[in-house]
């Protein structure tokens, strides 16, 4: 099961049952609710065509491609496989991110939730689009803006954007869509120089040393903004953390799909 799907027995069925009592994933006459769950973790896992998923499970290509899309639509509909954000507590002991717990006395209303970061997932889009798809390194990509807590699970995501888009750009939109991103009043989520420093966002000081590589040749920071941005890093890595675990567990995130930009 963790071979083929990414994920051991009980995982996976508890992703059925929510997909089918939460997203609202119905088995057919002949296809139940597990069988598509299990073809489209396939396709996702291994990057694979229809043609050797219709092997491996005996279905006709167009069943394949329907079922998998279908329950493309329920993921996206079951919110509750994300993450409730969490402030990190007063009595935290972590090396990371005891230095943005709740301060009661000194700063009452400012409590960290986690951090924001973008990726870039490599896409097939046709040639009149590759322009505005193409990153600042040429690739052809969407841009994604997600956030994650403090061990690790994923709060928030938004794909689509293009991948020429600036980071800031991606996050204002997901500020001001209808039911988009909302931090809580006094509340904030760390995220790097690519983004604004504004209520909500705590972002390192310009200017100054801030990457994880800088201090790991023995450097040590040598003014208040240099030991600043070094804590914010090295707390701030956990959403780098997260997008490496998910491309390396998803093979189709690795690669263009084969699939079109849309879905």
């Amino acid at each position: 099961c963790i071979d083929q799907l990414r994920m051991n027995r009980q995982t996976f069925t508890k992703l059925s049952q929510m997909l089918t009592h939460v997203g609202g994933l119905k088995c057919t006459q002949n296809i139940l609710a597990d069988e598509q769950v299990a073809m489209c973790l396939h396709i996702l896992a291994h990057h694979v065509k229809n043609r050797v998923v219709k092997f491996r499970f005996r279905w006709l290509g167009e069943i394949v491609s329907r079922h998998f899309k279908n329950v493309l639509n329920e993921l996206i509909r079951s919110q509750g496989l994300l993450r409730k954000p969490e402030p990190v507590l007063e009595s935290s002991t972590d090396g990371r991110w005891k230095w943005f717990k709740i301060y009661k006395i000194i700063f009452p209303s400012l409590n960290c939730l986690g951090a924001l970061d973008g990726t870039y997932i490599k896409v097939r889009v046709p040639a009149g689009y590759k322009s505005s798809y193409r990153t600042r390194k040429g690739d052809i990509a969407t841009n994604v803006l997600a956030m994650c807590s403090q061990d690790m699970q994923f709060i928030y995501i938004l794909p689509g954007w293009e991948g020429s888009v600036a980071d800031g750009r991606v996050l204002h939109d997901a500020m001001s869509m209808t039911n988009g991103l909302s931090v809580p009043h006094g509340h904030y989520y760390l995220d790097d120089a690519g983004y604004t420093n504004c209520k909500g966002f705590l972002a390192p000081y310009r200017g100054q040393r801030y990457h994880l590589n800088d201090w790991r040749t023995g450097h040590r920071p040598n003014t208040p903004k240099e030991f600043f941005n070094m804590k914010h890093s090295s707390a701030g890595n956990v959403i780098e953390r997260c997008f490496g675990l998910l491309k390396l567990r998803w093979a189709i995130l690795r690669s263009p799909s084969f699939y079109s930009i849309k879905i």
